[in-house]
């Protein structure tokens, strides 16, 4: 079964771009080789970080959506993780909102019924 996952992470300021593609080349590899679909990826660009992490007060911000099944999260952290170029990295389960609606229909039924 595939989930619909958002993942965020920042990578290093003092990256070229040519450096900055190859990471996101090499990451969406990766959630290829794990069963994901439905990539898209955002580059948000350089921000100033709300604090210092590892002496940078900027970062590079990436963003990918995409659906895949609950093992192929792993892998992608822990690649993320021993990365150098990548500074913090976060992954959320996305709630949909045909899902969100679909529980709401089920909830008014169910009580209009009752």
């Amino acid at each position: 079964m595939t989930t619909s996952y958002e993942t965020m992470y920042i990578l290093r300021p003092d990256l070229g771009d040519e450096q900055v593609e190859q990471a996101i080349t090499k990451y969406q590899n990766l959630l290829r080789d794990q069963g994901a679909e439905d990539i898209q990826i955002q580059n948000r660009g350089k921000r100033r970080l709300a604090y210092e992490i590892k002496r940078h007060r900027d970062g590079i911000y990436i963003q990918l959506n995409y659906t895949a099944p609950a093992t192929a999260i792993a892998p992608v952290e822990r690649a993320m993780r021993l990365s150098e170029e990548v500074i913090r990295y976060l992954t959320i389960k996305q709630e949909l909102e045909e899902a969100k609606t679909a529980k709401v229909a089920a909830t008014a039924t169910a009580t209009a019924t009752a």
